[in-house]
């Protein structure tokens, strides 16, 4: 982050965090949203409006103890986004961004400009809560919603699928990610990176394992303060998505082999693969032309080349040339369940009919796809998602319909990862959720 939160006036930073909550409310992604907020208070505004969805059920509840009837959504969103920011420190996993009172009156201030009638309101809500917070606070998490900050769906559906892990899993979606970067593998080594960055004073540690190149700093800094990133030295990627290259290419492709990346947008797995291996002749494919330009704008920054197509993956008559592939990452549209920590929104857009249908997608792009592997080759198929439905189940199914197909198990790649220390030897979680499955082709 290029900015502190307190370098913009509080009152237009939580004016604009109450905005991309109802935003997200209303049902819209918070990258769009965030998107629109004027740049110099995008930065202060990402940081609340994080804070502030990583505890919106906490603060739905305590809202409905202290003001049972909804006010307007103007000022319901910026009386939520102040609740959650007045959590108590221990619950909120850190230390709070601002003092009370000056968060009072600031969030008082900003009703006076959203809905001036609603000042008194919303200054004896937060007053009250401040008096009785921890009473308040004990009462909302008696409920689902107020202690693990998730829609109750998927509370059970997390049960369902992982038993013994759900409650963790939820726990770390609340908590912020690290930031996670790779290494161009052609230019110099994760430890080699780690110490150019202590020379300027930035710590880090490269994690090793089956993420060679990966390096987590201690703190997140912004990009134009890492050495070499403008000249593609170094790219921002979280570990997990670092899997899919290697476990694409093995122990190495045929020199000029034909690869898809299928589902390419925004690049990060692209720009890997040819990392890996430069003479590739690849085609990364998305349905999304504007999503694409991003993939186009990473590859022109780390100077690669890729052939770019705008299309459905499914609808393989519209862009296939009819020459098979030796490599097909298939890295599939999914709930993005396995990256709740750095998209804290997901979990309150997401519906429960919405993982029965991306299943849906899913299984009739792994059913379109696998006709163009050439005869001994590779398929990836990658989820960061991290419900079964969107995992082991689907490949489960796809191996049914296809009995040629075979699934490898490769240790540290495939199978279900889920964002808890037990993926790495240290002990916070540093991976976020994904699942990976190794397909060939007879």
């Amino acid at each position: 982050m290029s900015q502190s939160p307190q370098s913009a006036p509080l009152h237009r930073l939580l004016s604009q965090a109450a905005d991309a909550v109802q935003g997200v409310r209303d049902g819209r992604s918070l990258t769009d949203l965030l998107a629109k907020v004027p740049a110099d208070l995008r930065p202060g505004t990402q940081a609340l409006a994080f804070s502030a969805l990583r505890r919106l059920g906490s603060a739905e509840a305590v809202r409905q103890q202290l003001a049972p009837k909804a006010p307007p959504p103007r000022v319901d969103s910026l009386l939520l986004v102040a609740l959650a920011l007045l959590w108590p420190e221990a619950e909120a996993g850190g230390a709070p961004m601002y003092a009370d009172h000056t968060l009072v009156d600031q969030a008082v201030h900003a009703a006076k400009q959203r809905a001036p009638a609603s000042a008194n309101f919303i200054n004896a809500v937060l007053r009250r809560f401040l008096r009785e917070r921890e009473a308040l606070v004990a009462a909302a998490q008696r409920s689902p919603l107020g202690a693990f900050n998730h829609p109750a769906w998927w509370v059970e559906k997390l049960k369902q699928d992982w038993p013994a892990q759900w409650q963790a899993i939820l726990a770390a979606n609340n908590r912020p990610p690290p930031m996670t970067l790779r290494v161009h593998a052609g230019r110099a080594t994760a430890a080699e990176y780690v110490e150019r960055l202590a020379a300027l004073g930035l710590g880090a540690r490269a994690l090793g394992a089956s993420t060679s190149q990966a390096v987590v700093l201690d703190k997140p800094a912004p990009v134009s303060a890492l050495p070499g990133f403008a000249e593609g030295l170094v790219s921002v990627q979280d570990a997990a998505a670092q899997l899919a290259a290697p476990l694409v290419i093995g122990s190495g492709l045929r020199p000029g082999a034909r690869v898809l990346d299928a589902c390419a947008a925004p690049g990060g797995k692209t720009a890997h693969l040819l990392e890996l291996q430069p003479d590739l002749q690849l085609t990364a494919l998305d349905a999304d032309a504007q999503r694409l330009l991003r993939v186009q704008d990473n590859l022109a920054r780390l100077g690669q080349q890729a052939t770019l197509k705008a299309a459905d993956a499914r609808q393989t008559a519209a862009w296939w040339d009819g020459q098979p592939f030796d490599a097909i990452l298939l890295d599939a549209p999914c709930s993005a369940s396995g990256i709740v920590r750095r998209h804290p929104d997901v979990r309150w857009l997401r519906r429960p009919d919405d993982i029965t249908a991306l299943a849906r997608v899913q299984a009739e792009l792994l059913d379109a796809l696998w006709p163009l592997l050439a005869p001994g080759g590779r398929l990836v198929y990658a989820t960061c998602s991290i419900f079964r439905a969107e995992g082991q189940a689907q490949l489960d199914a796809f191996l049914q319909r296809q009995p040629d197909a075979k699934s490898h198990a490769v240790p540290g790649f495939t199978g279900h990862l889920l964002p808890l220390a037990d993926n790495a030897a240290v002990p916070q979680p540093t991976l976020d959720g994904f699942f990976y499955a190794l397909i060939t082709h007879p």
